[in-house]
C-alpha cells in the first residue's frame, strides 16, 4: 500500500521559522561586534543548511551559520597549467593571519558571550540551545577557490567556496551559496515543488530512523537535497504521491548514478571516502529503505 497522500502532504510543511531566525540574527550581532579581534578584516556571516535553504522540517533544530574570512584563501591549482601555476604564486604571498588564527578568534568571541554553552567540535563550534535560542553550529572558514585560469591579477577564473579544517587538519573545501543558489532555481523550474518535496523525503528519513529501519546519519539532509536536485523537473508535481513514485522510478531505474551531481555542482554526489559526497552504500540503503516503506506502508 502506498503512502497516503494526506501524510505525505503533512511531511512538506516547513519547520519553526521565527526561532531559528532569531538565533541567527542574535549570533551574527555577535559575530559581526566591532570589539572582536578581526573587526575590520573582510569577512562575511552566511546561513548554511537546512533553515537557510528553506527545506527545514520539525525534527531539525539546529541552525548552521559560516562566518568566513576572504582576506585569505586556498586554492585548488589542478585544473591550470604549470605556466599559470607560477604566475599565481609569483602573484600572491602567504597570509600573515591565517584559518588557526581566525577560529581561534572566533571562537573565544562566542566563549566571551556564551560562556559552558560553546564547544569545539571536530568541524563546527557548537552553541548549545538555551531559553529561546536553538542550537547552533558555527563554521568558521575561509575563501577556497578553484582555480580555471589564472595569467594575472586582473586576468583570472575561478570558482568561490569556502574551506576549513577538521581537528585532525584536513581541510574540507565546499560551496553552501552554489548550493543554495542552485536550489533555488531548481525549485523555480519545478513550480516551486522542490523544496517541499526535500520536505518530505527528509520526513520520511525521520520515521525511517524512528522506526528502526535506518540508522541516524545514513542520509544527511545535504544529500536528500542533492539526491532530488538531479531528478528532472517533469517528475515533480502538485499530487505528493505521484511525485514521490516518479522520483523514485527515476533514482532507481533511469539515473546515472556515477553522474549524479551535488547541488553546487562542484562534486558527484556518490563517492566513497569523501567529506563532500555520499557513500554510494549508504545512497542505496537509503533507496532501498524509502521503497519498502512506500510499498509496505500500514
Amino acid at each position: 500500500m502506498a503512502i497516503p497522500e494526506r501524510q505525505l502532504e503533512t511531511w512538506t510543511s516547513q519547520g519553526s521559522v521565527t526561532q531559528s531566525s532569531n538565533t541567527y540574527n542574535t549570533i551574527k550581532r555577535v559575530l559581526e561586534d566591532q570589539s572582536t579581534p578581526y573587526f575590520g578584516k573582510k569577512y562575511s556571516v552566511f546561513l548554511q543548511g537546512s533553515y537557510g535553504n528553506d527545506t527545514n522540517i520539525y525534527a531539525e533544530s539546529d541552525v548552521d551559520i559560516v562566518i568566513q574570512l576572504d582576506d585569505c584563501w586556498q586554492s585548488d591549482l589542478s585544473r591550470i597549467s604549470d605556466e599559470e601555476k607560477t604566475a599565481y604564486r609569483n602573484a600572491y604571498v602567504d597570509a600573515t593571519y591565517t584559518h588557526r588564527d581566525f577560529k581561534r578568534d572566533v571562537l573565544k568571541v562566542l566563549s566571551d558571550v556564551y560562556g559552558n554553552d560553546v564547544k569545539a567540535g571536530d568541524k563546527a563550534i557548537a552553541i548549545a540551545a538555551s531559553g529561546n535560542r536553538r542550537k547552533a553550529d558555527v563554521i568558521a572558514a575561509i575563501q577556497f577557490r578553484r582555480y580555471y585560469k589564472f595569467r594575472g591579477i586582473y586576468d583570472q577564473n575561478f570558482t568561490p567556496g569556502m574551506c576549513f579544517y577538521n581537528a585532525t587538519g584536513e581541510q574540507i573545501a565546499n560551496y553552501p551559496k552554489d548550493h543554495s543558489e542552485n536550489l533555488t532555481r531548481k525549485h523555480q523550474s519545478t513550480g516551486n515543488l522542490l523544496k517541499l518535496t526535500t520536505r518530505m523525503f527528509k520526513n520520511l528519513r525521520g520515521k525511517l530512523v524512528d522506526d528502526g529501519k535506518l540508522k541516524a546519519g545514513v542520509a544527511p539532509s545535504y544529500f536528500i537535497e542533492g539526491l532530488l536536485y538531479n531528478v528532472p523537473d517533469s517528475k515533480f508535481s502538485n499530487n505528493r504521491q505521484d511525485t514521490f513514485a516518479a522520483c523514485m522510478r527515476w533514482l532507481q531505474d533511469d539515473a546515472d548514478k556515477s553522474k549524479l551531481l551535488c547541488a553546487n555542482e562542484q562534486y558527484y554526489l556518490l563517492w566513497d571516502n569523501s567529506h563532500t559526497a555520499w557513500p554510494k552504500a549508504n545512497y542505496e540503503t537509503f533507496l532501498s529503505a524509502a521503497t519498502d516503506l512506500w510499498n509496505n506502508w500500514t
